[in-house]
Parts: C-alpha cells; structure tokens; sequence
C-alpha cells in the first residue's frame, strides 16, 4: 500500500537524513511562501502547498530535536503571552510632520533647500499605509525580536504574534545584525471577514482595519492572531544600526533582495512638481488599493543629506507626510447631546442620521464646545458636511446653510450637568464648561477607567461592561472601592464565574505594589500624565509628601509650571479625593517611592543626563542609577534644558539632536571621571 511504503520510509530515515530532508523541505516551504504571500505569484495549489507543510511537521515531531525557531512550523506559538515586555528603539522611530496641501509641500520643499544651503534634492515617494509602525530585528539571519512603535523611543515586544505574519520571513541571507522597520496592517477583505464572524458572535465590531490591526497586534494569544491574516509591508532598513546603503531609494531595493515584503508603489522624484503629480493621481484612487493608505510619504533620498537635515524632538526633517484630503460626507443632525469626561469637561456632541464614511458608519461627532457651536452656527436639524480627522475622529466641517428650513434650533448649553443635575460652570479663560461634583456618576465611571487602564494602575480584566455593572449594582463609587470587592460580589455579575472573579481580585491585588508613579497618574489630577508622574515620583518619597508640597515646592521642579502645580493643589485640598486616597492607604496600596533618598552630599542636584548608544561598563539601568544616587536626573530625550549627553557605541539620533543644541557630550570614559571625580565630594 502507498501509504503504507511512505509510513515505512518515513520510519527508516536516519538523523542525518531527517536533518537533510527538513532543511529542504523549509527551503521550498519559504520560497513559496515569498512566491505566495511577498509577490502574489504562486506556483503551486494550496493542497500541495499545505502537503509540503504537513510533511515537514510529521517529520519534526518524529525528530524534535531538528525544531528550530526559524522552521516554518514555528509561526504560531501554542501559549497565550503573560503580557509584553518593552524595549528601546536604536534610533528613535519618531513620527512624521503632516502637510495637507500642494502649497504647504512646497514649504516644506524651500526649508529643505534653505538647510542643505541650495543642495540638488531628489524624493523618494511612497503609500503610507494605514497601519501600525513595527520595529523587526534579526540576528544571524535568524528571526528574533518585533517591537512596536510605543512612544517612539520604547514599545511594546511583541515577537511571537508578528512571527504569526506569513509575509514575514523568519530567516534571511544577512548574518550581521539587521533591523527592518515597516507597517503592520490588515487587508480590507481579512477585516470584513473579521467583522463579520464578531457580528455573528454579537461581539462589538471594529471601527476600521487599522484599529483592527492595533488590537490584534496586542492580543496575548498568537494563535488568535495568526487567524486574523495581518500583513506587512517594510520600508527601513539597518544592518548594525546603520543604513547599509547611501541612497533611501537603494536600501529600499535592498528590502526587496534580502525577501521583505516591500510596497510596490514607490516612485523617485527629481522635483516637487513630480510628488504633486503622484498625490493628485492617487487621491482619488486609493479606494482601488485592497488596504487602507491616508497619503504619501515624502523622503530626502540621499542618507547624507537626511544626516545634514537631522530631526527635532519628535519628527525627521528629512521625511514629511503628504496627507490625501479628508474623506467627508453630508448628513443631518438629528439632536445634540452632551458627555461628562473623568474631569468634569462636558462636550457637546452631535447625533447624526448615520452615514457612510471612509468605510465606517458614523453616527456620532464631536461638537467640541459652546464656542465652536456657535462660531460655525450649528442648530439641530442642520445638514452638515462631516469628515474624519486624521482619517479617524468625526467632526462637523460646515454647514449647509441653503437646506435650511427654518425648523432647525439652536442649540442652548444647558446650565446643569445632564447626568447629575450640578449647576456647570466654565473657569476664567476657558472654553470648556465643567461639572464641579466629584460623586457625578459620568466622572466616576471615566476615572475608574482611567484609573485601571495600561499606563495607570494597569488592572487587567476590568472593563467598561464590568465598571458599568459594578457602579449600576452599587459596589463601587469611586476607584478605591475596587480593593474592597469580594468574590461573592463579583460572581453575581453577568459573565462573570468564580475563575473569572479569581482573576479580577489578583489583578486588584497585584496592583497594590506597583511604582508610585502609577498611582499618582491613576488619581486623574488634571494635566499631570504619565511623563508628568514621573518627574512627582522623582522628587517627593511618598504620595504624602506629594499631598503637603506647598505650591513653591512644585514650580521649582523645572518641567511643573503654574497651571499643573495649581492642578495638583486644588486636587489634594478636595474633602472627596483625601476621603479616597485614605481608602487607597486602608486596602494597602503602595504609597512609597522605591527611589531610594541618598543621604550626604548630592553634587548633581539639578544636572540632566541623557544617554545613547551601548554602554560597556555598566548597563543602562546601572548608569541611570549611579546619576540619581548623586542627585541628578536621567532624561529620554534630549532638549535645551539637557546638561550632558552620554554616548557608547552605536548611538542614536539624540547623538545628533545634542550636536544640533549645543549640548555637552561625554564618552563613556569622560562620563566615569566625572561619576568618580563626584564620588570623591562624599
């Protein structure tokens, strides 16, 4: 029997054998797979493309010792993650400037000229893909680490779910150490069909791909993530950190020899003239393409002029977005209506007569304030002319004034708060009006959420259905009434049984030791954000050293001005929050700096360090360390206020950014002289 002589062979196959045949095999599995997923050419079925899989997999299991994480078979992990680690960015993958217009381009153009002082420059163009940027490295050709965007200097480590992508090769000729960057993005036809099997499940749907894209990248299952068939397209490339070639237009051609996936829509352009051409070409043509672009992207060809024209603090000067025009629709206002956020900011918002736009239904747009109402003169039951900002936010443009019939109103803000009846009030200077009640259930809900999300208290498991049903039944009035909950508590919810309870109690327990930064960002004090919590955590031990800071006390910190530090004031002075943040103190929540105070002199008081490149005496962590043990401050990225510039081997752009302002540099070796010359004050 065939099937019989094939068991049979397979059996009688030798280590050395096996090895041979496995290595084969992955070779001609990842050459269909470029020839399938990378140049949309296959040249052989589906069956038998799956029958070359299939056999490679009986063969591994028979010999697991042959397993490698290059093999094709490795794509999809068979365990869901414990959450992501982060990781820097060597450069910084910082964002692009926007421009919207011919005339602005051309602006754009003439600084690029006056900074290369009247240089010949030639433009790379591409699609810019509506997706997530993504960071892919390897290492002796070997597929090892992918890490999100993040803040542009560190992101998210997400390399089992960007191994799920089948575009994506796991091993390349190179054997330095290479970085690709590119988008991560879902096709239009995978998230229809995405949509279509959550509608069927009555899970809610996504609002767009890229949004898709966003979730499915941070899903702790690869294997869910594997079925939702995100690609990629890549369009920089590092070989040990530096760009191996001295053209953008030939390190793109370099993408395509080594088997990354590469957007076939590129274009070298000698002139502006040219760009517009291309822009004013495929404005209106990219509905045609079966993924998402929201314009073009603009790039300084020569890699040496892109050093000559370097960065500012948060974009290339050698790259700028020329963004198509907003995709817009007409619809009427059917009413307006008002939200409370977390801090009191009641926002009108327009309810509309739902519309198509720019592949989503939008029924809802933000109305803003009482001003902009009244500078565009909206009334209900105007027809309106709507579009995406950004491609993502609805937003009322103008009015169509020649449909009216003089049955529309005017829209009259209310003088009390639509979900407590407080008498709202608008503080000198601003435009937003505000509810004052600490206990208005809108503000309680949104400070909850806040106070559980990723960069607060980071409480997994507690969403907006949860915190809903939690604040209808009673069991919590405000953030601190979450570590008074129990199971019998929990368990009585819909969808929630005794496992799922379990989880939400050890996240809340969990949370309880985290940094105090946290838990100042978690208490939602108007204008202090993360970066802003850090710098409270740099300078006070405790959150009752924060609470007793006079207002002297905070504006001598360099980054807190007068607004944030009247912020802080206003919000520990109020009878409501000191009521939680004694709750906060009773459950056992964490309110100590782990920052140890040194005692004895501290020479660096006041000085801002910055630190690129790798280091060989110490990690990055233990030099951060060994700074603040003498008073001084560790900063990510580089600005006037910036005192030394530390640099090892390979840095990054802050190298160039500290050229650029003057700010003092010093080797690695300068650095230890200064570190030990200080040491020697004690």
């Amino acid at each position: 029997m065939p099937g019989q002589e094939s068991e049979n062979k397979k059996k009688s196959l030798t280590l050395e054998e096996a090895k041979k045949e496995i290595e084969r095999l992955r070779e001609l599995i990842r050459y269909h797979e470029y020839k399938y997923y990378v140049e949309a050419q296959p040249e052989i079925s589906d069956y038998e493309f799956d029958m070359l899989m299939k056999r490679l997999e009986e063969l591994e299991a028979q010999f697991p010792e042959l397993i490698t994480p290059d093999s094709p078979t490795q794509r999809v992990g068979e365990k869901p993650l414990e959450g992501f680690p982060t990781a820097e960015h060597h450069p910084p993958m910082l964002s692009l400037e926007n421009v919207y217009s011919y005339e602005e381009f051309l602006e754009y153009h003439r600084r690029v000229q006056k900074l290369l002082a009247g240089e010949e420059v030639e433009y790379v163009v591409e699609m810019k893909i509506d997706g997530v940027s993504i960071a892919v490295q390897y290492e002796n050709g070997i597929y090892t680490r992918a890490i999100t965007r993040g803040d542009g200097y560190k992101g998210d480590v997400v390399t089992e779910n960007i191994k799920t992508i089948r575009s994506l090769p796991l091993k390349i000729k190179e054997k330095r150490f290479v970085e690709v960057r590119g988008e991560v993005f879902m096709p239009r036809a995978a998230f229809e069909e995405l949509n279509r099997q959550r509608a069927e499940r009555g899970e809610p749907l996504f609002a767009n791909p890229r949004n898709a894209t966003a979730g499915t990248i941070r899903l702790l299952d690869p294997r869910e993530v594997a079925r939702r068939k995100l690609d990629i397209f890549f369009y920089y490339i590092f070989i040990e950190r530096e760009y191996p070639r001295p053209t953008h237009w030939e390190n793109l051609q370099l993408i395509k020899e080594l088997g990354f996936k590469r957007n076939e829509y590129v274009w070298l352009c000698k002139t502006p003239e040219e760009v517009l051409k291309i822009w004013e070409d495929w404005k209106d043509r990219r509905d045609n393409l079966p993924y998402d672009v929201d314009g073009l992207v603009v790039k300084v060809n020569s890699i040496e002029q892109q050093k000559k024209l370097g960065e500012t603090a948060k974009f290339p000067r050698w790259a700028i977005a020329f963004k198509f025009p907003p995709k817009q629709a007409v619809t009427q206002i059917i009413n307006i209506e008002l939200t409370v956020g977390r801090t009191g900011a009641v926002t009108p918002v327009a309810i509309l007569r739902p519309v198509q736009l720019a592949g989503t239904t939008v029924s809802r747009a933000s109305l803003y304030n009482e001003e902009e109402i009244k500078r565009k003169d909206i009334r209900i039951g105007d027809w309106v002319v709507i579009e995406k900002g950004g491609d993502i936010i609805p937003k009322v443009v103008a009015v169509i004034k020649s449909r009216r019939t003089g049955k529309e109103k005017p829209f009259v803000m209310p003088k009390r708060c639509p979900v407590c009846g407080a008498e709202l009030y608008r503080p000198p200077g601003e435009v937003i009006w505000r509810c004052p009640n600490a206990a208005c259930p809108a503000k309680v809900k949104e400070s909850i959420l806040h106070f559980v999300s990723r960069n607060a208290m980071n409480i997994q498991h507690i969403g907006e259905a949860l915190v809903n049903q939690l604040l209808k039944k009673g069991l919590i009035k405000d953030p601190a009434d979450l570590y008074y909950l129990k199971k019998e508590d929990l368990i009585k919810l819909a969808r929630m049984g005794p496992k799922s309870a379990q989880n939400v109690l050890d996240e809340i327990e969990k949370s309880k030791e985290n940094d105090l930064w946290r838990l100042i960002h978690a208490l939602g004090i108007r204008y202090v954000g993360e970066k802003t919590a850090k710098i409270l955590e740099e300078h006070f031990s405790s959150l009752d050293e924060l609470m007793n800071a006079s207002y002297e006390d905070l504006i001598k910190i360099p980054e807190i001005g007068p607004k944030v530090a009247y912020s802080i004031i206003h919000f520990f002075k109020d009878p409501h929050n000191r009521e939680m943040i004694e709750k906060l103190r009773k459950a056992g929540v964490n309110f100590k700096s782990r920052r140890k105070k040194e005692e004895g002199p501290r020479p660096l008081e006041g000085k801002t360090f910055v630190f690129t490149g790798e280091l060989e005496t110490y990690t990055r962590a233990e030099a951060s360390a060994l700074v603040e043990s003498l008073g001084g401050r560790v900063s990510s990225s580089v600005s006037r206020k910036t005192d030394y510039v530390v640099v090892g081997k390979n840095p990054g752009s802050k190298y160039q950014r500290a050229l650029q302002l003057g700010v003092k540099i010093l080797t690695e070796e300068e650095f230890l002289k200064l570190l030990e010359k200080y040491r020697n004050l004690d």
